[in-house]
């Protein structure tokens, strides 16, 4: 949990209500001249009150009728309402200068930005921008349709002001507070906004003739940009954090101000917005709780071995590979949404490769190292502790990737140890990768690399964190920036979010390889890729497979999964498409009765021909895929105790390795 500011602003102790009169001139009184020793001060001249004066000079007023204090006509809890409200303001302002000073001196001392644009972004909106100016007619009209929107607006605005019912609220969520709809000023601002930040992005959208991924990477910006300039996002245009500010005379702004120089302070000098309340949350304590042993720990990995659910388990077990970008145990956030424990609990002997959080020493490690060292070592230990001649695998994310690879490395072996494998959110074919396609161009990469040489040779945690949480800003950035600021609540105790903070680092040489080989040339789609001395192909892998894909998956887009379970062209493949994202979509337990998923027993050219020709079915698609592993996993044999096999136990689940902090 982020801490308080190590020098919060000192109290103020508010004033005692003042009386009404004159207020207080901020001048100096005027000295007055010194009488001469002896001589008594002169008394004011009497004025007789003749006629001639009053017809010379306009009556004065008495003294109590001066013009009075601007709050005298309130009474006194009135009173200290205002001034409660204005000594927490000037608390807030003052909060927050000293955090943004505080960070200023800390990164005084830091080397300049590497680039001034990291991203590339000058050059594509450039290009956009000529292509607009050389088509002058398509400029035209769409300054003509920005017009005839703003005169629909006005004509809305106007019917509301003569009486017209307000509009249903939006379902957007950044304005789904009730102001937004029901007064019109908020109404209007919030109309304005979405007209010319669509306007906007739909100009960008409507240029033909620029390369499209320069195109792709301008639209990303200019969303991002206008994302950024929702009048949600600022105090004084925001209905509810206005309406806050009021109800609690001030504090929930200093609250806001106190969470942002916490996140200041956390982040070491840069914001880190806080997206959960993470002292609520102890790995092995009330996350990643699942009873296991770790039995085998090497440089790389440690293996973890869970307890048997049931008397009985099937005779192949079943080996994970999580993300090396995440740690594992977003498959066992708690009991109830636990994959891990769903799969105990189904007969599966499931195994967990546990990947060590890199340092520096591990900089020079590749692909070459996370198979030889990974893939084949984690099989052999599986295979030697449970006995079987084979076991089943699955794949997470980048995970899944290398697993693919190494299916077909041993497949050019001619060894295959492998009986089934199952991918979640996998991709293969990077061709439709989605918007992380934006960050691997040679300009983003050479800046990545100074990044990670700076660090040592590894890419700090908190890097891909920024990357991901841009591709989903409105919810990952704008939504914590307005609730943990503007209206000053405290992040929730939410173990998916803890879980997506505890980022891991990544060696320089395997990352570097994987945006380069996979992202920027999609060389194992096309059976160019050398891993362990051999250049692979998938279309030799022929065991039986399971992909899982998610139909708003952000980070392995379903066009991207799908390119991929085809390209394992003379393999057995089972495609599920689920519903919900990279996350929702796959960690989804039947008990929730949540989402929905498809299924299809063909696997046409197409996603859009497999879609057509697919079956909807209510609910988590993991009894669907657990009823095609039961088939994979052999015979049912006695439980298997993790303590009682050849490797020794080292210490219980979840290790050691997943308590690393990056």
């Amino acid at each position: 949990m982020a801490k308080s500011p190590s020098s919060p602003p000192p109290s103020v102790v508010p004033p005692g209500p003042r009386k009404s009169g004159r207020p207080t001139s901020v001048k100096p009184p005027r000295p007055r001249a010194k009488a001469a020793p002896g001589v008594e001060p002169a008394a004011p001249p009497v004025v007789e009150n003749t006629g001639a004066e009053h017809a010379s000079k306009p009556p004065q007023p008495p003294e109590t009728a001066a013009p009075p204090f601007p709050f005298a006509d309130v009474g006194a809890e009135q009173r200290q309402m205002i001034e409660t409200l204005s000594l927490n303001l000037a608390r807030a302002a003052m909060t927050a200068q000293t955090a943004i000073a505080e960070a200023a001196l800390s990164q005084a001392d830091r080397p300049a930005a590497l680039s001034p644009d990291p991203f590339n972004v000058g050059p594509a909106m450039n290009s956009v921008m000529t292509s607009l100016a050389s088509r002058p007619d398509r400029l035209f009209a769409a300054q003509a349709d920005l017009f005839n929107r703003y005169m629909d607006l006005w004509a809305t605005t106007t019917r509301r002001a003569a009486g017209e019912e307000a509009p249903q609220p939006s379902k957007d969520k950044r304005f789904k507070d009730p102001a937004w709809s029901e007064n019109p000023m908020f109404d209007m601002m919030r109309q304005s906004y979405l007209v010319t930040a669509d306007w906007m992005n739909g100009l960008v959208s409507s240029v033909e003739d620029v390369d499209p991924l320069t195109k792709r990477r301008a639209e990303f910006f200019t969303k991002l940009l206008t994302d950024a300039f929702s009048p949600s996002n600022f105090l004084a245009s925001n209905p509810a954090a206005l309406k806050a500010l009021a109800e609690t005379n001030g504090e929930s702004l200093v609250r806001g101000m106190q969470n942002f120089a916490a996140d200041m302070e956390r982040g070491a000098g840069k914001l880190k917005i806080s997206q959960a309340d993470y002292g609520r949350f102890v790995v092995g304590e009330n996350v990643a709780t699942a009873p296991g042993q770790v039995v085998w720990r090497d440089e790389l990995f440690e293996l973890i071995q869970y307890d048997a659910a049931t008397e009985k388990q099937r005779a192949i077990p079943l080996l994970i590979f999580p993300p090396w970008i995440n740690k594992f145990y977003i498959m066992d956030l708690q009991p109830e949404n636990s994959l891990i424990r769903w799969l105990s609990a189904q007969g599966f002997t499931v195994f967990v490769c546990s990947w060590v959080n890199p340092d520096v020493d591990k900089a020079d490690f590749g692909f070459d190292d996370y198979l030889e060292k990974g893939i084949y070592r984690a099989v052999a230990k599986v295979l030697e502790q449970s006995g079987s001649k084979r076991l089943n695998t699955v794949g997470y994310c980048i995970g899944g990737t290398l697993l693919g690879a190494a299916l077909a490395h041993m497949a050019e072996k001619g060894v295959q140890p492998v009986a089934s494998t199952t991918f979640f959110a996998a991709q293969h074919d990077f061709a439709e990768a989605g918007d992380l396609l934006l960050f691997t161009d040679e300009h983003w990469l050479a800046q990545i690399e100074e990044q990670m040489d700076a660090a040592g040779g590894v890419l700090p945690g908190a890097a891909m964190a920024d990357t991901f949480n841009a591709l989903r800003a409105n919810d990952l950035i704008w939504s914590f920036f307005v609730s943990n600021y503007l209206m000053g609540k405290s992040p929730a105790a939410f173990d998916l979010l803890f879980w997506n903070a505890d980022q891991t680092r990544m060696p320089k040489k395997l990352h570097m390889d994987y945006l380069r080989s996979m992202y920027g040339q999609n060389l194992l789609s096309q059976g160019k890729f050398t891993i362990g001395g051999i250049k692979v192909d998938l279309s030799k892998v022929t065991i039986p497979l399971y992909f899982q894909a998610s139909r708003e998956d952000h980070i392995a887009p379903m066009n991207s999964v799908y390119r991929s379970a085809r390209a394992f062209s003379n393999a057995d493949v089972t495609l599920t498409l689920a519903g919900s994202g990279h996350i929702a979509g796959v960690i989804n337990p039947p008990s929730a009765n949540k989402y929905q998923h498809w299924t299809n027993p063909a696997l046409p050219a197409t996603l859009a021909e497999w879609q057509a020709g697919a079956k909807e079915h209510p609910g988590s698609w993991w009894n669907h895929w657990a009823g095609w592993l039961h088939d994979k996993s052999g015979d049912w044999v006695a439980a298997r105790d993790p303590k009682s096999g050849p490797l020794s136990p080292i210490e219980p689940a979840p290790g050691s390795y997943v308590k690393v902090k990056s």
